[in-house]
């Protein structure tokens, strides 16, 4: 295993690009307005970067609709698009070291993780849909004999994917491996943030053998750049993983524009219930505490409330104090860095608010609450467990978006079903019983989009991943991400 040193030397050499990627080329703002990236573990900047405005994205949605009505792409067989693709998932590998530093520097997530989940997972999306073009088959409906009647998927065409800044790469991964391997074009809008990822990725889809103006990365601010994806009359699809008030807005561009279609994944703030017929409450609190500390709570499914049953409520959170105590933060650039800080200095302070506002409204603190100094550096975030007095508390109804985790305890299974259902999101939750008749009887009444029994947060690239309410409605992952970048064609030939 690699030490700090050898990171922090690998940053010093490090180049990050400062512009982004239009018709297969490097393109600076024509306003020459740009924006800072910092690394969040230095408070230093890494990069100035173009900051794109509506005139920018417009030439990009130019050279995406000219590369797909040209045939560059959409025009290849599915075989063709899988070799370019597969192509693209083995350079990410081969780029694994320089694409975690990238992720790790610029949002505070351990290096670690974004060498040996984060990248490796990217490169496992893009590969399993370059594998699964050239395997899904159109039909043909049953009529008359006089008739034949083909439903085919065609490509929607341009698709706009904006993309957020806590999985910078394997978020785009999940747009861009069903959208690509369909045969659309696509315009990337990373956060601004994290844009750094998405711009290498870019240039290693060129090597790959994509053509110019398939793959365009637009760098800039949400409410400059990301409102020009929503508002153009010329963008078929705009998927979206961030936060609801944004999606809300995205519906809001469609509707004034060309009513291109919207796919959302928005916010959440998932239920973890623990049942006393649990067996191994060991696991259940380790888990628990993995469902809130990994990537720093930054998740949009993260198990940020715990539903504990009565008579073990004790017991359990004594077990989840513990294992919340291995996950301190730490220099991200240190390999056995579990939590790292918080994105930025203003996402920490905004964290560390919500605690401080929980606690004057009544929530007893059980563990952690205090920010943390690592190199001069306060923007790290203690795991932190409290106890939400009632269901009105802003801690169990506002998602944080940190290490904080809301317990409460329940009496029954109707009452913890109950707790978990009201509320305004319904992305994830998590079920703890060994009892077979409770966790099916359970999973099946409660409203998300992924139920995981006797785990926390599953997560494959063969199922759909997605929520209800307002988490949205977009599924991301599996065959059926392939829904949202097609549009079904019926063809009738009449014969005679």
């Amino acid at each position: 295993m690699s030490d700090i040193t050898y990171w922090q030397n690998k940053l010093r050499d490090q180049r990050f690009i400062s512009h982004a990627i239009i018709d297969g080329q490097p393109w600076l703002a024509a306003s020459k307005k740009t924006f800072t990236v910092i690394n969040p573990a230095t408070n230093r900047e890494l990069a100035a970067v173009s900051a794109l405005q509506a005139e920018d994205v417009d030439l990009a949605v130019k050279s995406a609709r000219r590369a797909f009505a040209s045939g560059s792409w959409s025009g290849r067989s599915p075989q063709e698009r899988k070799a370019v693709l597969l192509k693209l998932s083995a350079l990410i590998l081969q780029h694994r070291e320089e694409l975690a530093l990238l992720e790790s520097v610029s949002m505070g997530k351990p290096i670690n993780d974004a060498l040996h989940i984060d990248v490796p997972g990217a490169a496992h999306v893009i590969a399993w849909y370059a594998e699964s073009v050239d395997k899904i088959y159109d039909q043909i409906a049953p009529t008359a004999k006089n008739a034949l009647a083909t439903i085919t998927r065609e490509a929607c065409g341009v698709v706009a994917a904006v993309v957020p800044w806590n999985f910078p790469l394997d978020i785009a991964a999940w747009k861009l491996g069903p959208a690509l391997a369909a045969g659309n074009s696509v315009i990337l809008k990373p956060s601004e943030n994290s844009p750094f990822s998405a711009l290498r990725l870019a240039e290693l889809a060129l090597e790959a053998g994509l053509p110019a103006g398939v793959l365009n990365v637009v760098t800039g601010l949400g409410n400059e750049t990301g409102t020009a994806l929503g508002l153009h009359n010329d963008i078929d699809v705009l998927t979206f993983t961030g936060s609801t008030t944004v999606g809300k807005a995205f519906m809001q561009y469609a509707a004034q524009s060309n009513l291109k279609q919207v796919w959302l994944e928005c916010g959440g703030k998932s239920a973890n219930i623990i049942f006393a017929d649990c067996q191994d409450l060991d696991l259940a609190a380790e888990k628990a505490a993995f469902g809130i500390c990994f990537n720093q709570g930054e998740v949009c499914s993260a198990n940020s409330r715990l539903l504990v049953e009565r008579s073990i409520y004790s017991a359990f959170i004594d077990k989840l104090r513990q294992k919340l105590s291995a996950w301190q933060p730490a220099n991200p650039l240190d390999p056995a860095a579990t939590m790292g800080p918080m994105v930025s200095a203003a996402h920490q302070q905004k964290v560390m608010a919500a605690i401080a506002a929980a606690r004057e409204a009544g929530a007893t603190l059980l563990a952690g609450g205090e920010a943390i100094a690592i190199d001069g550096v306060a923007n790290y975030v203690q795991p932190t467990l409290l106890v939400a007095e009632s269901e009105e508390m802003a801690l169990w109804q506002q998602e944080i978006f940190g290490p904080v985790l809301a317990v409460r305890a329940f009496d029954d299974e109707q009452q913890a079903i109950d707790l978990a259902n009201n509320h305004i999101y319904a992305l994830a939750a998590s079920v703890w019983s060994d009892d077979l008749h409770r966790a099916h009887r359970v999973a099946a009444l409660l409203n998300a989009g992924t139920v995981s029994v006797n785990t926390v947060d599953a997560l494959d690239v063969t199922v759909p991943f997605g929520g209800n309410k307002q988490s949205g409605f977009g599924r991301d992952l599996s065959l059926h991400a392939f829904d949202k970048f097609t549009h079904l064609k019926t063809t009738w030939f009449q014969l005679r």
